[in-house]
């Protein structure tokens, strides 16, 4: 059983910055796909980029390409979302998940851990 936790969530303006951590309860998260997806109230879940064990293969949400960025450090079990140039269309709460293999990371279903979630608040 892995465990995820998220911080870094908050208010921030429009065209601000914020970086989201999850960090996983062990040690062999670096074994796991991780990826980030976002929820709004009334839709469904979106997937907003993933990272391969090795951090080698990478997917973003084309809304996001370009402002965003994933990373890993597998010696501290965590994974980054580095988030630039924030609107608030991403608005949302953001959540950290991880799954064994590098497949179908766009679909939320096929990931077996989830952390709480964190929020994520951008003013105009």
């Amino acid at each position: 059983q892995v465990q995820l936790v998220e911080s870094g969530g908050g208010l921030v303006q429009a065209g601000g910055s914020l970086r989201l951590s999850c960090t996983a309860s062990q040690r062999t998260f670096s074994w796991y796909t991780a990826g980030w997806f976002r929820q709004t109230p009334g839709k469904e879940r979106e997937f907003v980029a993933a990272i391969s064990m090795s951090g080698r293969s990478i997917n973003y949400v084309d809304s996001v390409m370009g402002r965003f960025t994933i990373s890993r450090d597998n010696a501290k079990n965590t994974v980054y979302l580095q988030m630039n140039t924030l609107k608030p269309e991403d608005t949302a709460v953001y959540y950290c998940a991880a799954r064994s293999a590098y497949e179908q990371v766009v679909v939320p279903t096929t990931y077996n851990y989830w952390g709480q979630g964190t929020q994520v608040t951008v003013s105009s």
